[in-house]
């Protein structure tokens, strides 16, 4: 996957603004400061092209990037504790679920999910969801750097067992290491090419 010749290209705020339908999307998603821009940071081995953030909600639209003419990348607004009104929220679920229901290009939904917490309700509703759908679902544990090898083991376990998903359907992530990118990357190539 050659992300050298990656750029932003805009962020939709309405289902009006989405690009032409001609190029296939991978969307992220995940729950607010969960790490979803650092994740593609160091998955495209760039620092910033994707603002990062410590201020929940920042994402404030679909954030594209276009990946040569091959396929899109789209940061999805996170969801859960963003310190945003109730109306944006709701306005943001509007807009990501009309997205996730009706793009017929999108081959993948990468679910964040930080490994130092307990399986949340948010993301086992999402999961499931996207499942209902038939989207293709590749969780993401990230920021395994910070723990140590065997809680990581344990919480994995945990996280697999609350969301229903296999050891071999899901990747262990640090965007500080860059542990897993390489696995993350052979995974989308796969659903891309499908």
């Amino acid at each position: 996957m050659d992300f050298s010749k990656i750029e932003f290209l805009l962020s939709v705020h309405s289902l009006k603004q989405l690009p032409p339908a001609d190029l296939p999307e991978i969307a992220f998603a995940g729950r607010s400061n969960v790490g979803k821009s650092s994740l593609i940071n160091r998955m495209i081995d760039r620092k910033k092209l994707v603002k990062v953030s410590g201020r929940p909600g920042k994402t404030q639209g679909l954030n594209y990037f276009q990946v040569g003419n091959r396929f899109f990348l789209v940061d999805l607004p996170g969801y859960g504790f963003a310190k945003v009104s109730r109306a944006m929220q709701e306005s943001w679920q509007s807009l990501i679920t009309s997205y996730l229901e009706t793009r017929e290009t999108l081959k993948c939904v990468v679910v964040i999910i930080d490994i130092r917490h307990e399986p949340k309700a948010m993301d086992t509703q999402l999961i499931q969801w996207l499942r209902e759908q038939s989207l293709p679902v590749l969780p993401v544990y990230t920021k395994i750097d910070k723990l140590s090898g065997s809680k990581r083991q344990k919480n994995a376990r945990l996280l697999d067992a609350g969301h229903t998903i296999r050891a071999t359907d899901r990747v262990l992530f640090s965007a500080k290491t860059g542990q897993g990118r390489e696995q993350l990357i052979l995974l989308l190539e796969q659903y891309l090419s499908d």
